[in-house]
């Protein structure tokens, strides 16, 4: 029999934050414990703590005769349980964390890296840097930015645009153009408006600016404005990290060059990899939205992984509360070999004075 536990976590984050539509103070870990045969696997999404009722009232009853073996027997019971609360959302989460954990259960049980289980088709990953928000003044931001492209090397960067939902459109370029001096040539610099522009907006910042990825220019249900950036600019359009399941991404790659998924909300691993098939199906590369460290050993085994988003709320955290994190120097990240799993371990004492569930 399976066991499923659950704990959640907010982390305050180190400075004020915000992008193109949000702002925020604090970030929330949901973490899920999957035991069986005193074995233990871990997995975890980033959302309300709400998430946890989900998974303790809904999903653990569907898991617990669930064979240790088979995650994908699991994830479909998950699925049907979940018709009438809504798979999109709170759900979905809920399902990732616990399919995460099942996929780490596995492993551990099996005494295997999770990357070789899967079936690894690459040693490393590509990474990119992720921050920049609005809220950042120029110190902060070149701060962050000579950290990865210079103390760690990562050949690519990613900083927020949008502000105030589009309304500071000459500050965001100004912005990008100083992003690209502190980065220099040889980085390439990406940027995300979190759906705050119009697609005319959008289309004139990116001539604007020498950026070489636009995420979410426009809001991620605006398909036709999606495909109206996308044909009218130079760089690549993405978008996905909002994708709950398989049909969202169907109706999401003819209008964009690279789809993103999140193994923390599309479903967890086993959803995660059928959406990587559905990708290459249509001659795209998948990118992989924020938590690395759940990503890394996914990545590793789908041949049309282009990159990791090294988030630095996430990075931060993880690096926080899992012992085992993964280093990004040079601009790859490589599954850990020498352990079964995920490779980490939570720190429980560390992490218990941000329990709040």
């Amino acid at each position: 029999m399976i066991e499923l536990s659950t704990a959640a976590y907010t982390i305050p984050t180190d400075a004020p934050e915000a992008d193109g539509t949000l702002q925020w103070d604090s970030t929330t870990l949901v973490l899920v414990e999957a035991s069986a045969e005193g074995v233990t696997g871990i997995g975890w999404t980033y959302g309300p703590a709400t998430v946890a009722q989900v998974v303790t009232k809904l999903l653990a009853p569907e898991v617990a005769g669930s064979g240790v073996l088979n995650p994908p027997a699991a994830h479909e019971a998950m699925c049907r349980t979940v018709r009438n609360a809504g798979r999109p959302g709170l759900c979905s989460m809920a399902i990732s964390a616990v399919d995460c954990a099942l996929w780490d259960l596995k492993a551990r049980r099996l005494g295997l890296p999770l990357h070789h289980l899967l079936g690894a088709v690459r040693e490393e990953v590509p990474v990119y840097g992720s921050g920049g928000f609005t809220t950042y003044d120029d110190a902060r931001m070149r701060e962050q930015l000579e950290h990865w492209a210079g103390e760690q090397r990562i050949p690519r960067v990613k900083i927020k645009i949008g502000e105030a939902w589009g309304s500071r459109e000459a500050r965001d370029v100004e912005r990008l153009r100083r992003a690209q001096k502190i980065i220099g040539p040889d980085t390439e610099l990406f940027a995300d408006a979190n759906g705050a522009y119009s697609a005319k907006q959008a289309v004139r910042v990116a001539r604007a600016a020498d950026i070489r990825w636009f995420e979410e220019p426009v809001s991620s249900d605006d398909l036709a404005g999606l495909a109206t950036v996308r044909d009218a600019v130079p760089c690549e359009v993405a978008a996905g990290e909002y994708g709950y399941d398989l049909p969202y991404f169907v109706r999401l790659l003819p209008v964009i060059d690279c789809p993103q998924a999140d193994v923390t909300r599309i479903g967890g691993i086993t959803e995660f990899l059928r959406a990587a098939g559905l990708a290459r199906a249509h001659g795209r590369d998948l990118s992989a939205h924020c938590a690395p460290h759940l990503h890394a050993a996914a990545m590793a085994a789908i041949p049309n992984a282009r990159h990791i988003e090294w988030f630095h709320d996430h990075v931060r955290i993880e690096s926080m509360l899992f012992d085992g994190a993964l280093d990004p120097a040079g601009g790859t990240v490589r599954p850990r070999d020498d352990a079964p799993g995920l490779g980490l371990e939570f720190k429980r004492p560390d992490a218990e004075p941000y329990r709040v569930a």
